[in-house]
């Protein structure tokens, strides 16, 4: 395995992308995002990018899989210092819901991700919001859309485990006319923000950033296993496919396959969201997220997830926990809430880490495992200015401390990731088509 990285397909090459997209987000008419089958999406350089200079750095620079940088907090105010070290700056915490009925109904805990996106559109200025939907065509593959309005917005509620790049599309919040909000994973997130660094009319126009808690992106197959699993006799046929349901309709929501043909509904069934992720999805998840240490979206302005800390009663309507970071996030919430678009109260810091404590357990794990990769001579992501050592002492029981180490080394081997990572490309039309 190579150890000098030189472009982005050498990246994920070494078991590092994370399939974000902003290497073609930066620069489309060099890169580009494909599906493939057993990974997440993927770049395909379309130029050869590894002769042109500048371009191969920048898209390495913004490379989240490759490294991801997070700025001091020493000189911010209000930030929560017992939380800064295992959940990131947090200046304020929140549990509450849209207040737009439907928002909140399709949305995969309490539709706040949309509502205030609804908010920034109607009331902050802003020109729409850059996230994930799923593809008309192929309901079993997303699609990155920017949406200008509130039917669009709930087009796009409700969650996607499955491969996604909003970042591909970042081009376009450059060029807008005015900001917009951006709705993505942690690392899609981190990559948005380390753009902007360097591109200053980005940086202008990311009006606000959400960061969406985030457990792994399970690959396409993963998909197929659970549409097989819920009746689909042909899970690569997306002409039987009116809908891929991963959550919504309900808290936390079913995991629902609708057909086209209403006559067909006997043949397809529901799964609970805690058998569907835990059972089929999670176990085909992309190997540089068991590499992640940030599942909650520190570098957003506003991060939400689901507020676990609670047992939910049966028939309860859906609930977010918003994790405030920024003062801009700040502010925006609760502008947001003045103008009744969300509903929410304070909670006490320790709703946090009550509501996810195994992504904590997560996090502690990741200094034991980078250190076996180190020691393997195994490409790994580095994360600088994130004290991983503390929380791995912490947090992991001594069997737990082992296990980072014995368990980082059975995968080595297992998943062969001392070799390049070897991916095949899917094309919808024309079934599997080419390797890589």
């Amino acid at each position: 395995m190579k150890n000098t990285l030189n472009n982005v397909e050498e990246i994920a090459a070494a078991h590092l992308c994370m399939g974000c997209g902003a290497c073609a987000g930066l620069y489309p008419d060099h890169v580009e995002m494909v599906e493939t089958l057993e990974q997440a999406r993927r770049p395909r350089c379309i130029t050869n990018v590894a002769k042109q200079g500048t371009i191969a750095e920048q898209t390495i620079k913004v490379c989240p899989g490759r490294q991801i940088t997070y700025p001091s907090t020493e000189n911010c105010e209000q930030i929560e210092e017992t939380l800064l070290d295992e959940w990131g700056p947090v200046l304020e915490i929140w549990e509450g819901h849209a207040e737009n009925h439907e928002l909140r109904f399709r949305g995969s805990s309490g539709g706040v991700v949309n509502a205030l996106a609804h908010y920034c559109i109607e009331k902050g200025g802003m020109q729409g919001a850059l996230h994930t939907k799923a593809r008309k065509d192929i309901p079993y593959l997303n699609r990155s859309a920017i949406s200008t309005n509130l039917e669009e917005l709930l087009e796009a509620s409700g969650s996607r485990y499955a491969p996604s790049s909003p970042c591909d599309r970042l081009y376009e919040v450059e060029s807008a006319s005015k900001p917009l909000v951006f709705i993505g994973k942690p690392c899609d997130v981190a990559a948005a923000s380390m753009a902007a660094q360097s591109r200053p009319e980005l940086k202008k126009n990311l009006g606000l950033t959400i960061g969406i808690f985030c457990a792994g992106v399970p690959s396409v197959s993963a998909t197929f296993d659970l549409m097989s699993h819920l009746g689909s006799t042909d899970a690569t046929d997306a002409n039987d496919l009116k809908e891929l349901r991963y959550r919504g309709h309900g808290w936390p929501g079913e995991m629902t396959v609708v057909p086209n043909n209403p006559e067909d509904q006997k043949n397809y069934a529901s799964i609970s969201y805690a058998a569907g992720w835990g059972d089929i999805l999670q176990k085909k998840r992309q190997w540089r997220c068991h590499m992640c240490a940030d599942h909650t979206g520190e570098l957003a302005d506003i991060s939400i997830g689901d507020p676990w800390y609670r047992a939910i009663a049966s028939g309860e309507k859906g609930s977010s926990l918003v994790v405030v970071r920024t003062r801009r996030g700040q502010r925006i919430l609760r502008e947001a809430i003045a103008n009744g678009f969300v509903s929410a109260e304070k909670r006490p810091l320790s709703t946090l880490p009550d509501s996810q404590e195994n992504l904590l357990r997560v996090r502690g794990a990741i200094w034991g495992r980078t250190i076996t990769l180190r020691a393997l001579r195994v490409p790994f992501p580095r994360y600088n200015g994130l004290k991983l050592f503390p929380v791995w002492v912490k947090q992991l029981s001594l069997r737990e401390k082992l296990q980072s180490f014995y368990g980082t080394t059975l995968r080595v081997v297992r998943k062969r990731l001392y070799r390049p990572e070897r991916w095949t490309y899917f094309s919808v039309r024309a079934g599997v088509d080419k390797g890589a």
